[in-house]
């Protein structure tokens, strides 16, 4: 199955996102994580398209999409998830499941609370709703610098951008390291690299602080709606514990919940793994 690799403009800007599947088949949104992009489903994108219509876009200021500067465009997860809604209505998808992982949650969970209607079906890859999923620690420095903007505390918040701490999140908790192409860690660290994103993500790592509050919020949407959910969670992530992941129930009592033997990135070591939880899922929700 061919996947396409495409731009649309949306509100001016230039989104950059994958496609690939039959245009009459079910469809699944998928939203990535930080500090990556839509590559991070490369593997997985043609182990689904035999059954569903899968679209992967690149967020603003990540991957191939756009990324104006920060003084040029207000970068935070609520204008995100209305540009991500509305690349959704201009390729004309009325009705879809979502996937997210890590920043790609908040963007979903937003687009949710705005059009429940139009969400299908949720799976989440360590992407956080609860606050039991929350480790203090690694917001510290971003607290830090919210509280008060300085040289000093932008450096300390951006060491979440730095080589190491990016290798960290492909390699931490992964039991075979071997199967971990350095190419992820180095894609990404190239596109951080470019001028002005220190910045971009200093405003969406001080904005993230803000999907804390909003949790409540997420999950009154989850108690309501009842919408299917699959954890497909890398257990050993010490960003989003699984304890993230089993809070899901608190709120959908009929979440399938799976933890797996990796870390952060569960695609890079079980992309067959989890093609096959969501196909499982979706035949049966959809």
């Amino acid at each position: 199955m061919n996947v396409h690799h495409r731009t649309v403009t949306v509100d001016g800007h230039q989104i950059f996102y994958r496609e690939a599947g039959p245009a009459d088949a079910p469809v699944l949104l998928l939203l990535h994580g930080f500090p990556t992009s839509s590559h991070m489903f490369r593997d997985l994108i043609p182990r689904l398209a035999d059954k569903y219509h899968l679209i992967a876009p690149d967020h603003l200021g990540f991957g191939s999409s756009a990324m104006p500067a920060a003084d040029e465009f207000a970068y935070s997860f609520a204008a995100l998830a209305d540009l991500t809604t509305k690349f959704t209505e201009q390729l004309g998808l009325s009705a879809y499941a979502i996937y997210v992982q890590d920043y790609g949650a908040p963007i979903g969970w937003r687009m949710a609370l705005a059009h429940p209607e139009r969400i299908r079906a949720v799976i989440t890859q360590n992407g956080n709703a609860y606050e039991d999923g929350i480790v203090e620690q690694v917001w510290q420095n971003i607290r830090a610098y919210d509280a008060d903007p300085s040289p000093e505390t932008a450096a300390a918040a951006l060491e979440a951008a730095s080589e190491d701490a990016v290798k960290w999140q492909y390699l931490h908790g992964v039991p075979d390291e071997s199967l971990v192409s350095p190419d992820t860690w180095q894609h990404d660290l190239s596109l951080l690299s470019r001028p002005g994103a220190g910045q971009v993500q200093l405003d969406l790592m001080r904005t993230y602080l803000t999907n804390f509050a909003m949790y409540p919020q997420f999950q009154e949407y989850f108690r309501t709606s009842q919408v299917p959910l699959l954890a497909a969670w890398g257990e050993n992530d010490e960003i989003f514990p699984p304890a993230g992941a089993k809070a899901f129930r608190r709120d959908l009592p009929d979440a399938e919940i799976h933890l797996l033997p990796t870390g952060h990135f569960a695609l890079e070591t079980h992309a067959a793994e989890i093609a096959a939880l969501v196909d499982g899922f979706l035949t049966r929700v959809l």
